[in-house]
C-alpha cells in the first residue's frame, strides 16, 4: 500500500508561482509512475502532468505546458509540481497519484494510489 500526502497549496494571485510537493510512504517510490491531477469545483478530475519512475519522461496537458514542472526525487520519496505563470482558471484541489503500471499516463483509471489533495486558489 502507497499514502501519498499532498502540501504546498494555497492562494495566490495572477501570475504568480507555486511549488506542490507529494510525500510518499508504504511502497518503493522509486517504481512508481507518478502524476498530478487537478478538480475544479463542478467540473471532472483531469491530468495535469505525470512522470515516470525514472524522471526520465515527462508529460502534460496543453492547458499547463510551458508554465508548469514535474519533477521527483527518488532519494526522498518526494514528486513536485512547480507551477509559474499562474490563471485564474487553475484555481482547484489538486492530487497527486501513483501507479506501477501504466500505459497512459493522462488517463484516471490507470493510477491506484492518490493522495487527499490540496487546494489552489488562484485570485485575479
Amino acid at each position: 500500500q502507497v499514502q501519498l500526502v499532498e502540501s504546498g497549496g494555497g492562494l495566490v494571485q495572477a501570475g504568480g508561482s507555486l511549488r506542490l510537493s507529494c510525500a510518499a510512504s508504504g511502497h518503493s517510490f522509486s517504481v512508481l509512475d507518478m502524476g498530478w491531477f487537478r478538480q475544479a469545483p463542478g467540473k471532472e478530475r483531469e491530468f495535469v502532468a505525470a512522470i515516470n519512475w525514472g524522471g526520465v519522461r515527462t508529460y502534460y496537458a496543453d492547458s499547463v505546458k510551458g508554465r508548469f514542472t514535474i519533477s521527483r526525487d527518488n532519494a526522498e520519496n518526494t514528486l513536485y509540481l512547480r507551477m509559474d505563470s499562474l490563471k485564474p482558471e487553475d484555481t482547484a484541489v489538486y492530487y497527486c497519484a501513483g501507479t506501477t503500471d501504466s500505459r497512459d499516463f493522462s488517463q484516471l483509471a490507470e493510477y491506484s494510489y492518490w493522495g487527499q489533495g490540496t487546494q489552489v486558489t488562484v485570485s485575479s
